[in-house]
């Protein structure tokens, strides 16, 4: 069935607004930005094939800018959102992960109606930092993302078996988790096992490490009935995802090599059963060739089928 694909400037819920205009209304008008998060078009999670394509672009908020080496391809904020809207133009691509800044200008662009929309919840532990592994909470809250009816809310939690301060991410991941469930609002919790190697925090990609970190945060919290797990594509898959029963979406990461081996990587892990789909950023938002379109919608295809991922009208 054919349905018509609005672009944030026609979308009949949402008023013109251009990025020029972001500025000019949050000077005079703030109060817009709740006033759109109470009248945004909301949808499902999940739709029938119980599956979800999110686009992840809370990168920045953690000084994390880079992209293949280029350490600051995410700089320009113009730039960012104009690859956000185009991946969430496409069709397949269910939603967005973002802090409240990315978020809020989306939503004036009328970019999230009909769009799963994920609060990145703890920004605090800045790329190459003293301090990186303090994963402090420092945007969305649970009671904010249930007060604007924010699809979910995403937190990193990495453990360090040798730094102290994990505990207190811990602590703080398991709150957010019971918050969260207490407004029956989705928790994605994004776990590793990492250490500090030369001055730099270091994500442990091997199995057992990853089967280690799934174990540790799917106990996080009073509940689990709305807890999502976001895991690294690692090897021997089926045996990290046979420590789970709980559903998982893969990340990205920042990419590097031939795109076609990332995604054929991609296509292998989505066949397993709790794998219920991806979120991705700078793979999509930054392909190679330059075109977020095209990469969206193979991404797109994978998880959702080829007639999607093909440009297909959804």
């Amino acid at each position: 069935m054919t349905t018509t694909q609005h672009t944030p400037a026609t979308r009949p819920s949402s008023p013109r607004v251009a990025v020029a205009d972001l500025t000019e209304i949050r000077v005079r008008e703030p109060g817009r930005i709740a006033a759109a998060w109470a009248a945004r078009q909301r949808r499902p999670l999940v739709r029938e094939d119980g599956r979800m394509l999110l686009v992840a672009a809370d990168h920045p908020a953690r000084g994390a800018l880079g992209v293949r080496g280029a350490g600051a391809a995410m700089a320009s904020r113009s730039d960012l959102l104009d690859r956000l809207v185009t991946a969430l133009q496409r069709p397949g691509v269910d939603g967005v992960l973002g802090t409240p800044d990315i978020l809020d200008d989306l939503l004036l662009l009328g970019a999230l109606d009909d769009k799963v929309a994920i609060g990145s919840m703890n920004r605090g532990g800045l790329q190459g930092s003293s301090f990186e592994l303090d994963d402090r909470f420092t945007a969305y809250t649970a009671a904010e993302i249930a007060a604007r009816g924010i699809d979910g809310g995403k937190m990193l939690t990495r453990i360090c078996l040798d730094d102290p301060g994990t505990v207190a991410t811990l602590e703080a991941s398991a709150r957010a988790v019971t918050e969260l469930a207490e407004h029956q609002v989705m928790a994605m919790v994004e776990p590793f096992l990492s250490t500090r190697e030369g001055g730099r925090v270091v994500n442990q990609l091997d199995p057992d490490s990853t089967i280690k970190s799934v174990h540790i945060a799917a106990g996080l919290g009073a509940s689990s009935a709305y807890t999502w797990l976001k895991l690294p594509v690692v090897d021997e898959l089926d045996r990290v995802m046979d420590a789970t029963t709980l559903p998982t979406l893969l990340l990205g990461g920042d990419p590097q090599g031939d795109p076609q081996d990332t995604y054929a990587s991609w296509g292998r892990a989505l066949d397993l059963p709790a794998v219920r789909g991806l979120v991705v950023g700078r793979a999509l938002l930054f392909p190679p060739d330059g075109d977020v379109a095209a990469a969206v919608d193979i991404a797109a295809g994978l998880v959702h089928g080829s007639a999607v991922g093909s440009g297909a009208d959804a």
